[in-house]
Order: structure tokens, then C-alpha cells, then sequence
């Protein structure tokens, strides 16, 4: 079949060439369009439900709302596992959907599931999906600065004129402010005044409420116009709520107005986040967050536009300026991968003219590069996959082996012209006949090697989960590629050959480089097929002795992306004040900007205002972006960088860890680890899960390899409890509900209303003065109205006892858990958590009920090792049969698979004498290896076939000499396009090994087996392959001779 396509293909030029030209433009257009970004989406497919529950603490809020939705989610189809978070005032849940399950059928089914939930919630409370985004989504942050005005003047610019505006931008899921103050408008009671007009806290809120309000009166005539009637009372001022009339003093008829029995001032909304920047002060900060699936640079760039297009609209002295831009790491990326793409087209061009020495057919190889690329480029697009560090890693990868079908091919049609000009004019062959023949030649055994290589691809799109995302990209891309490659292999290439092979063909003894070749490997052959045995048992000690590198390599989930830029993301001890925090952090930041590697510094503590950002009061996230390197001091390097800054910043009560922003959103959200090893304690009590973490983190630091180590305490947080007292209570009337509203209003601060000032809208809060609830003496002062009028002070109802609770309660599928943080320094990953899994089992005891899972990095890798130790094997399978088809032999298999475990021998050595440690890039390198094994393999046999046929036609398969004769020739006069396939192999790998890019650690990763493999294996089919295949030839030679009785010649 592949023999008559390439006829065909010769015999309708026309319409090849027309074809191509046109999968050429389309190819153009998909590139420039194909949406570009750093990496892929890491994220898993999860709904956020976000629910405020204000003023309560994470217990209640535990109890009353995150506990009532995480058990009705559980069982929504496709969820694989529910994350409850319930903080001081709000829960947030997050349903985690199974890999390919559609992020707008998963929010319908997950309010689905909410209106059945809704029931069990208190009275009032509405939970809310999240944005159509991730974590990962938070691709743009900018801060305002004034030297003329407060953070509250900011912050209300923000809130509501850039927030908005910016939300309108397309690919613009939401806008999340964070930092500088909230304007609020504070009543504060005072209970004595109250008390002297009998006026329960109640009918105050009732009063404002009232106070607050436009209303319609339809329509009237007048004077043939038609009027509508407006009734205006929006509160405006604070003057407007002083004067809310509450009575008439009956002694003196005069109206009481709320300004006679509180104060009435404009202050900030209670917070629980703010910013910072370059240890200087607070800022008021924005973050833009992407929705899911969209193209980040394009929505950077709108964003940029629309921020230009805002200013105009801003106070001259605010100040917009970007404290993150993800578009330099994508820019970085892409052009990392570009420059890459370009060297190894060069290199691979200069290899083809020097073995060829004839530019026009060095020109049918390349000109296959740039037309393969493009047509992968059509699926990509098609299929939706972005350009990123991943995609055209796949592209980078599959360079060298596009390539050596179309080298093969026309190094073959140079045998037959050089052949076919030793020959009479009148017995040589038509050109486009000799090229039908040279290309029918090999080209079906090339279309397999190449299908073989598209073959070994199978392993990585079954990986699931983070890895799945990484690397199906980078499979498909190559996949692409290498499919497009073997295309043209029986399409183009034989045309462009039928058209460009022309002119003087020099005789492959002429060339320089071959004759050099010749004269080296000629002795070879000679010698290993003398000592055959001797070649054969060095090969298996060479093969054995690689057990020495793979036993010192370690393991990992992923080399180090690094993006760029660093997060410094310490944890710190539960109960901290918002002040002290903000002290810290300032103190923090300030100590970051002096090196002179940070261009500047962007810190967060507490929560953002958006669903996608989980974090308490204890969690500081401090984006650093870093100036380019060649700014840098000399000799310094990232983890240099990160040492002292560890160094310098050491504070009482605070855990150190240094990753970088994108790794770690995308680790939070998959596993809800922020550090590369994680340690999930899963059981009912909260303070048995505290005291089991911190029996495991000083477990952990006597581990090898620790860098920190941090249990969470789970009961970190201080609260005050009032228990009422029914008895007491019911005394007066009272119910439990009657004191705790008065805990709500006068001790929390109740929001009775909001104002509406233009487009803005502000809280009006009720609440007690701060001296009279801000110790335990002052609150048992408070007073209660009972039904009768009569008011009670809280101490005669309830006893206020200080207590220790959780700050965040954490759950996994409605279990409570807390975490232990584990960061490691020059150690890999499974090596420790073995070394760790040994500890914690020998020296922790855990009581029934409670049990614990490792997580981070660890859960990855341990996964997808599971996953490859049966995938891979099925692979050599397929591929087995796919060469078993080609060749009908299962020698011919055996002989070509020897190449994988020789291949293995420049693999491990290259990895340990580089440092790497096995990791799914290496694996994914390890799986391309096996890709070109085969086809190297398959090729070498190929040309020993030919040589052996030739020899059977021309009569000189006579005896063993002239089995060694043919060997000689198949291997010694085909040396060159075995060496030219082999180098433009490598001349696509080398490139990437020597850059230092962004992105670059993956690629490295991914070349090093491929780079070391090559070699190996290029050299043992050179040496051992004659070997193998002269004594297996040798074999059937003598069996016939037997079975035929006759003598076989030596």
C-alpha cells in the first residue's frame, strides 16, 4: 500500500505540491492564531462555593454551613474529592471534578446539589459558585499608590471604578481587590443612654433600616407631561444618620434623634487581608483573575489596554502599576523555545549539507521541518492546545527524528544514481522511475520506524491527573509532528527529490567526512564479527554495569520550573493580630528588596476578596519579581539567591518556604500542599489532629534532608465563649436567641443596611463602643432588653470563658484534618519520603480513628510510577507487533528491541554524571528513547537485508565469506546515512542541553536520556548488531546445509 501511495504521489505532482502549499497557509494562519501561554493548565476541573457567614468563627461556620454542603456534595457526579475551608466569617468548598469533565457541566450539576443543600443552612445565608476560574488564573496583579490620599480613598477607586471596568475585559472571570480599608459607616451605642430612654438596641436597627430608602409613586400628569414620582431617602452622610429620629420625649415632646444615644462616625470595615509592597507600607492591591480555558497573554494584553484607557479617568496622583505580569514568563518561555527550535533547525541543516555535500538535497530534508511543524500546528489549533513550554517542548524533541526518514530516503536515491551512472546511458533508468524505486526502496520500512516512534508516545497520554496536563501536550504536539513527518516521508519528499537531486552527485568515497567514516569503521566490522563472542560478552558487562549509576540516581515528580520570579509563602503561628501581622510582613518585604536581585516586592497576608484564595491571617504570600539575570551579582544563581534570603529572614514563630507562584497555586489546588512534601492527618477531634502533628513535626525534623518542618495548629486560635445560661435566661423571659442576638449586634457589630451613593454602597454597622466589649468585665456589663422592658447585664445570664479553637477548619470528604508542611534541601523527592515513611511508622502511634497520607509532590509521582509500570510494557508491545508487521520476522524483533536496553547504558550514566534524578520529564525522555531504538534498529537491519539480497542476486552468498562480505558492505558503505540520522538526532537534542532558559529544566530533562540513549545505542548497532546478525544468518546457513547435506564453505 505504501509503495503505491508514493507512486501515486510522483504521479500527481501537481496536486501534492498543490496540497501542501495550501496545509501550508493553513498551518501559518493556525500558528498565529494558536493561543499562547507559560504552561499548561494544571489545575483540576473544580467548582468553588463561597459563603459568608459574618462575624462567626470558623467552628460555627464549620458546623452551620462548610459540614452541610461538603456532605451534599460528595455525592455529585464526577466529583472525586470535597475540600471544606471554614474560616472566621466565611466557608469556602471546593468540589474537585474528575480529569475531562466539562467546567460548565460541573457548575450545573453542582447547583443541582446546592438547592437541596440550601435547606440545612441557616435562615438567610446564600452560598454563591465562585468564578469560572482557578488559582492558576491569577495571571495579572497591580497596586495604587497616592501621596495626597488614604488607603480608603483607594480602595473605594478600586472597588468601584477599576474593578468593574476591568471585569468587562473578555477572558476577565472576576477582579479581586485586596488591601487598604473598606469605608463603613459606624454607629456606636452607648448602652447607658440607651438604658435612660428605655430604648432596646433592636428598635435602633429597626429605625436605620427604615431611614434608608427610595421609593416610586407611579406616574401623574401636568400640563401634558408625564412626571414620575420619586420618594427620596437614601441615607448620604453621616449627618443624614445622626438625625434618624428613634422617639419623642414625651416630657418635652422634642424628637430623640440617634445622634443623642450614639456616635455616628466613617471608619474601616473589619479586615482580614491587606498588602504591601516593597517593605514601604500598605497598598490597596488588584488581582486579575482568568477564566478558565482562556488565552493569558491575549487577556494580559486587553488588560494592559483597558488600564491605559482607566487613567484618564483617575485622580492624577494615583498611581497604577504592575506587581505581577505573567505575560514576561510566557514571552520568556515561548522565546526560550523558539530560539531553540531555530538552533536545531540550523544544526540540523549544517549536518545534512556536510554529509551530502549537495545543497539542493540537503533542501529536500529541511524544507520537511518547517512544513511538519506547521501542519501539527493545524491540529493544535484545532484541538485547542496552546503554544506553551510544554507543546513546543514536543516539537523541540521530535526535530532530529522528523527529519531522518526524508535523509534516508534521499541518501538513497543517491546510491542508485551513483549506481545507476557506473551503467551503459542505454540501461539506466528514467529519473522519476529511479526515484519511485529508491524511494519504494525503504520508504515502507521508514513509515513504520516512523509509526513506531508515533507508537511509544502511548505511555504519556495515559497519565492522569497534574501530569496528564503537563505532558499530553508535549505528546500530542510530537505525535503531530512526527505523523506530519512520516506523511511527506511517501509524499513530498519524493517529489522534491524527483525535482532537486540533480546535478554532479558526488560518490559517497569522495566525501571527506564518509571516507573518514568508512576508514574507521571498516577495521570495526572486521574485528567484531571476528570476535564475536568476545563483542558480545562485553556488551553485557557494559549492559550490567549500568546498575551502578540507576542505584545512585534519586527520584522526583518534576524538575524545578522556574518561572522567573519566586514566592515566599512562610507560615506563621495561628492567633496573630492583623497589626502585628502587617508589622511583620512590612519588616519582611523591606529585608527582600534590598538584594540587589529584586526588581521589587508584592506582599499579601490573609485572603484576597475572591473564592480562589483560601488563605487565613497565618498564611503570607509575597510575590517577588526579579530583575533579568544578566543584572544579577556574579556566580549567583536562584538557589543561591533563595539560601540568603532564608538567611536574612528569620522571625520568632515563622516557617520559611520558597517556591515559586504558579507551582504553588497549582499544588494548593490539586492537593492543598504548598510545600513538596505534605503530611494529611485525617480524624474527628481537632485537638487529637494538633497533637498528632506536632508529634510528627519533630519527628520530621530528625529526618535527613528536613529543611523545615510545620504542623498546623489546628487549635491555634483564641476565642471567647459565652454560655448562656438557660436557667437564667429563662428567668427573664429570654431565649437563647434573644442574648445571642445581642452577642451579634453589641459586642461583633451588626451591617443593618447598606447606602447608596452613586455607584457605590457602603455598610452602615451597629455595634457598642470598643471600650465597653474589648475586655471580659466590660462584656458581662452589656445589657440584654427583656420582653417586659426591664434590661439585664450579660453577666447575670452567661459566664465568658477564654478558650483555645481552630483559626481554619480543614476537611477532605467531610473528614476534619489538619497538615504537616515538610520543605527539603539537597535531597530528592522519594528518597526522603521513604527514609521519612520509615520514621513516622517506627516512632508514631495513632489512636483508632485517625490515620495518615502522605501528599505534595510525593502523591504525583508515586501515581504516575504506578501508572507507567504497566502502560510501558503494554507499549513494547504494540510496538513489538507494529515491527513484527513490517519485518515478518521475530528475530529480526528480538535483534531491533536489543537496542532498548543498550540505549539504557548512555541513559543513566548521562543522568548520574548530570545530577538528574528520574522524574516523569526523564521518564517521558526515556519513552521517546524507545521511539528511536526501534527506528535506528529497524533502518540498520534494513540496509543489512539489502546487502545480504545484492549479494544473493549477484551469487556471492556462497559460504560464510561471503555472508561476512555482505555484512561488510551493508554495514561499512550505509555508515553514512546511519551516522547522518544519528547526528541530526543529536544535533536536535544539544541545543537544549546547553540552554538556560525559562522552561528550560524541563527540557533538559526530557533531552538528557534521549542525548545519552542515542549514543549507546548508535554504537552498539554499529558494533554488536553485525555480531548478532552474522551469527543468526550463520545459523540458518549451516542449518540449510545440513538439512540439504551439503559442506558449507568458510
Amino acid at each position: 500500500m505504501l509503495e503505491k501511495i508514493i507512486e501515486f504521489s510522483i504521479r500527481n505532482k501537481f496536486m501534492v505540491i498543490l496540497a501542501t502549499l495550501f496545509l501550508i497557509g493553513v498551518g501559518i494562519y493556525s500558528m498565529l492564531s494558536t493561543p499562547v501561554d507559560a504552561i499548561p493548565d494544571l489545575s483540576d476541573v473544580q467548582v468553588i462555593i463561597y459563603t459568608q457567614y459574618p462575624g462567626q468563627s470558623p467552628r460555627i461556620v464549620e458546623d452551620q454551613v462548610t459540614y452541610p454542603l461538603t456532605t451534599a456534595m460528595v455525592s455529585v457526579p464526577g466529583s472525586k474529592v470535597v475540600r471544606g475551608y471554614s474560616f472566621f466569617g466565611y466557608s469556602l468548598v471546593y468540589v474537585i471534578f474528575e480529569d475531562g469533565t466539562d467546567i460548565y457541566w460541573a457548575r450545573s450539576r453542582v447547583l443541582e446539589y446546592l438547592n437541596y443543600a440550601q435547606q440545612r443552612l441557616p435562615n438567610n445565608i446564600v452560598p454563591t459558585l465562585g468564578p469560572d476560574a482557578t488559582g492558576v488564573g491569577w495571571v495579572y496583579e497591580y497596586k495604587l499608590t497616592s501621596d495626597k490620599r488614604s488607603l480608603q480613598e483607594l480602595r473605594s477607586i478600586q472597588d468601584w471604578y477599576l474593578k468593574y471596568a476591568l471585569s468587562a475585559v473578555d477572558g476577565v472571570s472576576e477582579v479581586a481587590s485586596i488591601g487598604g480599608y473598606v469605608k463603613q459607616y459606624q454607629v456606636t451605642v452607648d448602652p447607658a443612654k440607651l438604658l435612660a430612654y428605655n430604648f432596646p438596641l433592636p428598635m435602633i436597627e429597626m429605625a436605620i433600616k427604615k431611614s434608608n430608602n427610595d421609593v416610586g409613586g407611579e406616574v401623574i400628569e401636568m400640563g401634558e407631561m408625564e412626571f414620575m414620582v420619586r420618594g427620596l431617602g437614601y441615607i448620604k452622610s453621616v449627618e443624614d444618620i445622626q438625625n434618624i429620629p428613634l422617639m419623642v420625649n414625651k416630657m418635652t415632646n422634642a424628637p430623640v434623634y440617634l445622634k443623642d444615644v450614639a456616635d455616628v462616625t466613617i471608619g474601616p470595615l473589619m479586615r482580614r487581608g491587606l498588602a504591601e509592597s516593597n517593605g514601604e507600607g500598605e497598598v490597596v492591591g488588584g488581582i486579575i483573575v482568568m477564566r478558565y480555558g482562556q488565552n493569558a497573554l491575549k487577556v494580559i494584553e486587553n488588560v494592559k489596554q483597558k488600564i491605559e484607557e482607566l487613567k484618564a479617568g483617575i485622580p492624577s496622583d494615583v498611581k497604577i502599576e504592575a506587581v505581577y505580569d505573567r505575560a514576561g514568563l510566557i514571552e520568556r518561555a515561548i522565546d526560550t523555545l523558539k530560539e531553540k527550535l531555530i538552533e536545531e533547525i540550523l544544526f540540523v541543516a549544517l549536518i545534512c549539507i556536510l554529509f551530502l555535500l549537495h545543497a539542493r538535497s540537503a533542501f529536500v530534508a529541511i524544507i520537511t521541518l518547517p512544513t511538519a511543524i506547521l501542519m501539527a500546528f493545524i491540529v493544535m489549533r484545532w484541538q485547542g492546545i496552546n503554544a506553551n513550554i510544554m507543546s513546543l517542548s514536543g516539537i523541540a524533541i521530535a526535530i532530529g527524528a522528523m527529519v531522518d526518514a526524508a535523509i534516508i530516503m534521499i541518501e538513497n536515491a543517491h546510491k542508485h544514481i551513483e549506481h545507476d551512472m557506473l551503467k551503459p546511458p542505454e540501461q539506466r533508468r528514467e529519473r522519476w522511475q529511479l526515484i519511485i524505486d529508491a524511494s519504494k526502496e525503504v520508504g515502507p520500512s521508514l513509515f513504520y520506524s516512523l509509526l513506531v516512534i508515533t507508537v511509544s508516545f502511548i505511555p504519556v497520554f495515559t497519565l492522569e491527573a497534574q501530569e496528564g496536563r503537563l505532558f499530553r501536550p508535549l505528546a500530542f504536539t510530537k505525535t503531530y509532528s512526527m505523523a506530519a513527518a512520516a506523511i511527506l516521508s511517501v509524499t513530498l519528499v519524493p517529489i522534491l527529490m524527483g525535482y532537486w537531486i540533480k546535478g554532479r552527485i558526488l560518490p559517497e568515497e569522495k566525501n571527506p567526512i564518509n571516507r573518514f567514516l568508512i576508514k574507521i569503521y571498516h577495521p570495526v566490522v572486521d574485528f567484531v564479527i571476528k570476535h564475536n563472542k568476545a563483542v558480545l560478552v562485553t556488551a553485557l558487562i557494559i549492559l550490567g554495569l549500568t546498575i551502578i549509576p540507576y542505584n545512585k540516581i534519586g527520584s522526583e515528580f518534576m524538575p524545578p520550573l522556574y518561572e522567573g520570579d519566586l514566592l515566599y509563602m512562610p507560615t506563621t503561628m495561628p492567633g496573630m493580630s492583623i497589626t502585628k501581622a502587617r508589622e511583620i510582613l512590612q519588616q519582611m518585604d523591606k529585608i527582600i528588596k534590598t538584594f540587589p536581585e529584586v526588581h521589587h516586592v508584592f506582599g499579601k497576608i490573609g485572603r484576597a476578596e475572591t473564592a480562589t484564595d483560601p488563605a487565613g491571617l497565618d498564611m503570607i504570600e509575597t510575590t517577588i519579581m526579579l530583575k533579568p539575570e544578566d543584572e544579577w551579582r556574579p556566580g549567583m544563581t536562584v538557589q543561591k539567591l533563595i539560601d540568603e534570603m532564608d538567611r536574612a529572614i528569620q522571625f520568632p514563630g515563622v516557617t520559611n518556604a520558597w517556591t515559586m507562584p504558579i507551582k504553588t497555586r497549582t499544588d494548593m489546588l490539586s492537593t492543598g500542599i504548598k510545600t513538596p512534601v505534605g503530611i494529611k492527618i485525617s480524624g474527628p477531634d481537632l485537638l487529637t489532629l494538633q497533637d498528632i502533628g506536632k508529634e510528627i513535626e519533630s519527628v520530621m525534623r530528625t529526618v535527613p534532608g528536613t529543611l523545615t518542618a510545620f504542623a498546623e495548629r489546628a487549635v491555634g486560635g483564641n476565642y471567647l465563649d459565652i454560655e448562656i445560661n438557660r436557667k437564667e435566661a429563662a428567668r427573664y423571659g429570654l431565649t437563647i436567641e434573644d442574648v445571642e442576638m445581642v452577642i451579634q449586634s453589641a459586642m461583633g457589630g451588626m451591617s443593618v443596611t447598606n447606602t447608596v451613593e452613586g455607584l457605590e454602597r457602603y455598610t452602615v454597622n451597629l455595634r457598642y463602643s470598643r471600650e465597653l466589649r474589648d475586655n471580659i468585665e466590660a462584656m458581662k456589663k452589656v445589657l440584654v432588653p427583656t420582653p417586659t422592658g426591664e434590661q439585664v447585664p450579660m453577666g447575670q445570664l452567661a459566664t465568658i470563658t477564654p478558650r483555645k479553637g481552630p483559626m481554619v477548619v480543614r476537611s477532605e470528604d467531610t473528614r476534619p484534618n489538619a497538615w504537616v508542611y515538610v520543605d527539603i534541601k539537597n535531597i530528592d523527592v522519594g528518597t526522603y519520603v521513604k527514609n521519612a515513611q520509615k520514621t513516622v511508622s517506627e516512632k508514631i502511634k495513632l489512636p483508632a480513628g485517625y490515620n495518615i497520607s502522605w501528599s505534595g509532590e510525593y502523591e504525583y509521582m508515586l501515581r504516575s510510577q504506578e501508572r507507567m509500570l504497566y502502560v510501558i510494557p503494554m507499549t513494547l508491545f504494540i510496538i513489538f507487533v507494529i515491527i513484527y508487521l513490517n519485518t515478518k520476522s521475530l528475530v529480526k524483533v528480538g535483534i531491533v528491541f536489543l537496542a532498548v536496553p543498550f540505549s539504557l547504558v548512555g541513559t543513566f550514566w548521562l543522568l548520574y554524571l548530570l545530577g538528574y534524578n528520574i522524574s516523569i520529564a526523564v521518564w517521558v525522555g526515556i519513552i521517546a528513547l524507545a521511539g528511536l531504538d526501534a527506528e535506528t534498529g529497524v533502518v540498520m537491519l534494513l540496509y543489512l537485508d539489502v546487502a545480504l539480497k545484492e549479494w544473493k542476486e549477484k551469487g556471492l552468498l556462497t559460504g560464510l565469506k561471503g555472508l561476512k562480505d555482505a555484512i561488510h558492505h551493508g554495514a561499512v558503505k550505509r555508515v553514512r546515512p546511519k551516522i547522518m540520522t544519528a547526528s541530526v538526532i543529536l544535533a536536535g537534542l544539544a541545543p537544549i542541553m546547553w540552554s538556560h532558559g525559562t522552561g528550560a529544566d524541563i527540557m533538559k530533562r526530557i533531552a538528557a536520556p534521549m542525548l545519552g540513549g542515542v549514543v549507546t545505542s548508535v554504537l552498539m548497532e554499529l558494533a554488536v548488531y553485525p555480531v548478532i546478525y552474522y551469527l543468526w544468518r550463520s545459523w540458518e546457513m549451516k542449518k540449510q546445509a545440513r538439512l540439504e547435506g551439503k559442506l558449507l564453505e568458510n
